[in-house]
Order: C-alpha cells, then sequence, then structure tokens
C-alpha cells in the first residue's frame, strides 16, 4: 500500500523525521518497504521556479478570441501578467467544492493556479510525450507574456492538458509549488494478521499507540437535511453467512465533475486515478478508512425496479451472467456472493461493480452501499474470475461489520462536499448476522506491567 505521508500526518503527527518514523513503524510489523520524496515536475534543481498563485484578472484579449490577458498575484509587490488559451482560467470562475470550511457549489471566486516564472524548465504540454522546454519571454499576439501557468502535463504530474491545474482555496499564495505538493510517499507492507492497517486511519492508529500521541480520527458527522431514506430503499439478505451486513445512504441533486484538487493529489499519490467527485469520494474513504463502498445510479435502479428498489444479495442463478465495471461478461460461479436487484445482478459483491447501474455524467441521485462480506468467500471469487481490485485485496483479508456504516457515512457526507446534494436522513441498515462481542480479559496486576 502507498502511504502519503502528509495524509498520515494529519490524523497523527508524532516529532519524528521521515525515516525515523518509518523504522518506529517498522518495528511494529507494518513493514516500511521503501519511502519516495515526491516533488514537481521531477526537474532536478528547478523547482524554485514553480509558485502558487491567484488569477485577480483574466481580461480578453485584444487580438485573440481564445486568449485571455491574466493578472496573477504571488504574494510580490506587482502581479505578474501572463497571456492563457486554457478553457478554465478566469477569475472568479466556479470549480469543485474543497474540504470542509470551503465555499459551496456555484459560489465563485479567484482561482488558486500553479506558475511557472521565466527560465522555468518544465514539460511541453502541446507536444506529444515528455519532451522537456524553457520557459521564455514572449509576445503572444502584440501582448507581452514571460510566465505561465500550468496543467499537470507540464509539470509532470499526468498527461492532462485540456485545462490549467486548478488548486483548493487554501493553496498559500506565493508557495514554492514543491512545499505545497511535495510529498514523502511511504510503501507499505501489511502482514495479513493486521488488515486493519491497510488505510490511512489504521497507521495513524499504530503509531499513536507506538507513540503515545494524540490520534485526530475523521469526522463522522452527517449533515442530512432530506426526508427520511426509510420507504426509498429496501434491502433483503439471502445468505447471511456470506453478507452478515448490507448499509445504504441516498444522496438525492448532486452535480458530478472534479474533485478537489487536494483529493486527487492524494489519490494519486497512492496509486489511484481520479475519476469523478462521486468515484473518488468512494476510492477516498476505502483508502482513509479501510472500508470499500459502492455508488449506484439510484435513477437507473428505480427504472430497472418500475418503483421502489429492493436490494437482495444473493448466490447466482444457473448460468446467470454479469457485465463488470472491466467491460468482460463473467460466467458466475455458484458460490460468489452477488448484489443484485428484482431485475438482475448488479455487482460482484466485494469484487467488483457491474456496468448498468454504474454512475454516469448525467447521474443526479446516488445509493452509497457499504458492507461487510466473508472474506475467504470473496477470496474465492476473486481468484476464480482472476479479478483482482482494490475492494476485495481488503475484503479478502477481512473487515470488521463496524466498518460499514463509518465507510457509509464518510462516504455520503463527502460526496454532499464535492458534489453538493441533499443527504436522506438516516442510513438502512440490515444486520442479520452481528459480529459477536469481543471481550479481553486484563488482570488489574498486568495494567503497569
Amino acid at each position: 500500500m502507498r502511504l502519503p505521508l502528509s495524509w498520515l500526518r494529519t490524523l497523527v503527527d508524532p516529532p519524528l523525521d521521515d525515516d525515523a518514523l518509518a523504522e518506529r513503524l517498522s518495528a511494529t510489523g507494518t513493514a516500511v518497504e521503501d519511502v519516495e520524496r515526491r516533488g514537481v515536475a521531477a526537474v532536478d534543481g528547478n523547482l524554485a521556479a514553480f509558485r502558487v498563485g491567484r488569477v485577480l484578472e483574466a481580461a480578453q484579449h485584444p487580438d485573440a478570441d481564445r486568449l485571455r490577458v491574466c493578472r496573477v498575484d504571488l504574494g510580490d509587490a506587482e502581479p505578474a501578467q501572463i497571456v492563457c488559451g486554457a478553457p478554465n482560467v478566469a477569475a472568479g470562475q466556479t470549480v469543485a467544492v474543497a474540504l470542509p470550511g470551503a465555499l459551496l457549489p456555484g459560489q465563485p471566486r479567484p482561482l488558486k493556479v500553479a506558475y511557472a516564472r521565466e527560465g522555468a524548465v518544465l514539460y511541453d504540454g502541446h507536444k506529444p510525450g515528455r519532451e522537456l522546454m524553457t520557459l521564455k519571454r514572449a509576445r503572444i499576439r502584440g501582448v507581452e507574456s514571460y510566465s505561465m501557468v500550468c496543467s499537470e502535463k507540464e509539470l509532470g504530474i499526468s498527461d492532462e492538458h485540456e485545462g490549467i491545474l486548478l488548486l483548493d482555496d487554501d493553496a498559500p499564495v506565493g508557495m514554492p509549488l514543491a512545499d505545497y505538493m511535495g510529498d514523502v510517499v511511504y510503501t507499505i507492507k501489511t502482514n495479513p494478521n493486521m488488515a486493519r492497517n491497510i488505510n490511512v486511519f489504521g497507521v495513524a492508529r499504530e503509531i499513536a499507540a507506538l507513540t503515545g500521541h494524540a490520534l485526530r480520527p475523521p469526522d463522522l458527522r452527517v449533515r442530512a437535511e432530506g426526508p427520511a431514506l426509510q420507504g426509498q430503499i429496501a434491502i433483503e439478505i439471502r445468505e447471511p453467512e456470506l453478507n452478515p451486513r448490507f448499509v445504504a445512504a441516498l444522496i438525492k441533486g448532486v452535480t458530478i465533475g472534479p474533485s478537489p484538487y487536494l483529493v486527487q493529489r492524494r489519490l494519486r499519490l497512492c496509486g489511484v486515478r481520479p475519476i469523478n467527485n462521486i468515484v473518488d469520494a468512494t476510492n477516498y474513504v476505502m483508502l482513509e478508512l479501510g472500508q470499500p463502498l459502492h455508488a449506484f445510479d439510484y435513477d437507473v435502479l428505480t427504472r430497472r425496479a418500475a418503483g421502489t428498489p429492493r436490494i437482495i444479495t444473493r448466490l447466482p442463478e444457473p448460468g446467470e451472467t454479469l457485465t463488470t465495471l472491466d467491460g468482460v461478461e463473467r460466467k458466475l460461479d455458484d458460490f460468489s456472493i452477488l448484489v443484485c436487484d428484482t431485475a438482475g445482478a448488479l455487482s460482484l459483491g466485494g469484487v467488483m461493480g457491474g456496468a448498468e447501474s454504474e454512475g454516469s455524467a448525467q447521474t443526479v441521485n446516488v445509493l452509497l452501499e457499504g458492507a461487510a462480506w466473508e472474506f475467504i468467500n470473496i477470496r474465492k471469487t476473486s481468484q476464480a474470475q482472476k479479478l483482482h481490485s482494490e475492494a476485495s485485496y481488503r475484503f479478502a483479508r477481512g473487515i470488521h461489520p463496524a466498518m460499514a456504516v463509518r465507510g457509509v457515512t464518510r462516504g455520503v457526507e463527502c460526496m454532499r462536499r464535492w458534489a453538493g446534494g441533499v443527504i436522506q436522513q438516516g442510513l438502512i441498515d440490515a444486520y442479520p448476522r452481528p459480529a459477536p462481542t469481543v471481550v479481553v480479559d486484563l488482570p488489574v496486576a498486568e495494567v503497569e506491567r
């Protein structure tokens, strides 16, 4: 598992440097196999040329319809002037909501951007592959431009060049970009009996216990202002020994778009490709808390049911197939647990979702699911189908049923913050096979020892 240290330190932050912390953590059985230091653009000796900027003004170029003349605040006495043709650069443009305390969707504010000054060495965004270029002063259609705002491709983060990289509202103006975006990433090997640590919070909990420093758990509070969820969805579990718990939440009126930049950055550092604010919320919570989630398009479920959807977890019917998200039509093994509705199979429980009910750019209402699955069954299904996912990796090692509620609660609130919408009040929680209560006998005489 890849673990960004900046994310980890938001949950626990002992006064140890990166290498010392890795050494202490490895002593607990959660081995840190590699410590990677990530910067911006990966151009040695060049990072000082990049800073966080704020677009103050984006005026129409006097001689080019597709260009704007921008003034960018860098915290200096005078703003920098650039000519930019990116479609998403404009002072006051609305972008995705950021983390807690951010503005609501639709509320305009000045953009925070990645700025490169004259002389910066970066990747040419207009040429295929990774070709370096040196930024030089130029006159573009009669207007002088001596710097630029950058796309992800120009910074070497990804191949994305459709628009400039938009940073979150809390990005400090003038800060060196390497300080804002740079990070240390641990590669961690987790033993099978320590599956609780295949997530950022689990490792943070381990460090807190190891060092005695305070643990700051993620906020699980939810702003649910819609009507009661009861009656809008039903759940039926037919194989409780394979699916002991199934939890669902519903959020209506979301707007599909990009996630906040900090979220995308953390996902990429963990090796997960950002998709959109809904899918990213499920992956973010899985990495943060260890509970995989799945988002269904609620309106698709409603159409399939011709009314109130009924989610059913069951074993396959003879000859039943399912087309999974990777586009493969799969013949189902008779032992594999499925998530279905009255019209048929929706997903391969604990392994991968189905293509038909997956959200799209047109999705407005989202049903969020978190469940507990019998770990040996998930392992068998994943191996039989030769289908290995981040979800199956975790479920095959065992996730406690209590995590389903925590994951769904955290996930639906992230969706509200990043995609807008109204959360329906309450959860649907089917729990036919409660986990046994674990009791540890600790004699008083042993406490001090």
